[in-house]
């Protein structure tokens, strides 16, 4: 795939002033983004390792506070499990759980030098390389019924209600719209007919060129 098959978001992207911006006072800071089934934590793991980036998932933050409200989110798949849409409950009641995240991936943003795993993090961070994952729902759900060894039905219908309830408390807490709102992004990128691996190539050469170089 070539650079030029990439969807940027905003304009030019090279600037050197840009190039401050996104990578913050202390270092780099990337924000990788895109609703499950994307390839976001596969490829933003992968990414973290070859720049020696420290690694933050916003999504395994929440699992930290799911173990102290007594969940065991050690299942694959857990988010869209039954167990994992009963915590997400629990969020749509009481927003702490997001704002301690959120606040916890700020720090590590001031930091630098830093790979944020998060859907909340392009919208709240002031500094950073913000990139989109986009896939259909139809292949989202593919990739999701595969993972988790269960029927595309049951990975649609999962992914539908664990969406509808995320977006309405990211709307109540900061206003934006996730997966609908591109504002924030420098680069949004189709990963429908791509493997992680071509991912992953895509965006190296995107950071060489954007952060690196």
């Amino acid at each position: 795939m070539e650079l030029a098959d990439i969807r940027f978001q905003g304009g030019r992207v090279t600037s050197i002033g840009e190039k401050k911006k996104r990578c913050g006072k202390n270092g780099i800071v990337i924000c990788i983004s895109g609703l499950a089934g994307t390839g976001k934590s596969t490829v933003a793991r992968m990414i973290a390792k070859k720049y020696g980036l420290r690694y933050y998932s916003g999504g395994d933050a929440l699992k930290e506070l799911a173990r102290e409200e007594k969940y065991d989110p050690t299942d694959r798949g857990w988010w869209e499990s039954q167990a994992g849409l009963s915590f997400l409950g629990l969020r749509e009641k009481d927003h702490k759980f997001d704002r301690l995240v959120d606040e916890k991936l700020l720090g590590y943003e001031k930091q630098g030098n830093v790979l944020l795993d998060s859907w909340t993090m392009p919208w709240l961070a002031k500094d950073g390389f913000k990139i989109w994952l986009l896939a259909s729902l139809d292949k989202r759900a593919e990739r999701v019924a595969k993972r988790d060894r269960i029927t595309k039905q049951q990975a649609l219908q999962m992914l539908k209600e664990k969406e509808e309830k995320t977006r309405a408390i990211y709307k109540k807490l900061y206003g934006f719209d996730l997966g609908e709102d591109f504002k924030p992004f420098d680069l949004v990128l189709d990963t429908d007919d791509l493997g992680p691996e071509e991912v992953f190539s895509t965006l190296c050469k995107v950071i060489d060129n954007v952060l690196i170089n």
